[in-house]
């Protein structure tokens, strides 16, 4: 096989053929692709739930009487802080992949078996995922802040 045949089988391997199975291997695809950003969501969430609630349970171990002090008083705000940070950067990093395949899925190449026109948009999926970025954000810094 020579380096002519193999770019010609490379070209051959994104032809698009409008055929029903493409069009619902299409779907399956974006729908995966909505799937994994929700699944993206749950686990950002998680993350930033359990730091929140970290540091407020230590906090408030701390405050109570006949509780023995903490050995190292901060340690539960910075591990807070890492879990609250990573929630929102796997939130950001899911919304950019996000972006990415669902612009590729939407390329002109893809419109035929897609089905789709030029006013292509977005699931309410990434509104949700950009509003619990924004408000896992704004606890890191509360937290950061000790803003009450």
């Amino acid at each position: 096989m020579t380096a002519g045949d193999r770019e010609d089988v490379g070209a051959q391997r994104f032809i698009v053929r409008t055929t029903p199975e493409s069009h619902f291997a299409w779907l399956r695809t974006r729908l995966a692709l909505e799937r994994t950003l929700m699944a993206w969501v749950r686990t950002g969430i998680a993350l930033i739930g359990f730091g929140f609630s970290i540091v407020e349970i230590f906090n408030r171990l701390g405050a109570m009487p006949g509780i023995r002090p903490a050995l190292r008083p901060g340690l539960p705000r910075i591990v807070g802080l890492a879990l609250i940070g990573a929630g929102v950067i796997s939130l950001l990093a899911s919304c950019v992949q996000y972006v990415w395949v669902s612009n590729y899925l939407a390329s002109q190449q893809f419109r035929p078996i897609a089905g789709i026109g030029e006013g292509y948009g977005r699931t309410p999926a990434l509104m949700v995922a950009i509003m619990l970025t924004t408000i896992g954000i704004l606890a890191f810094v509360a937290l950061l802040l000790r803003i009450t």
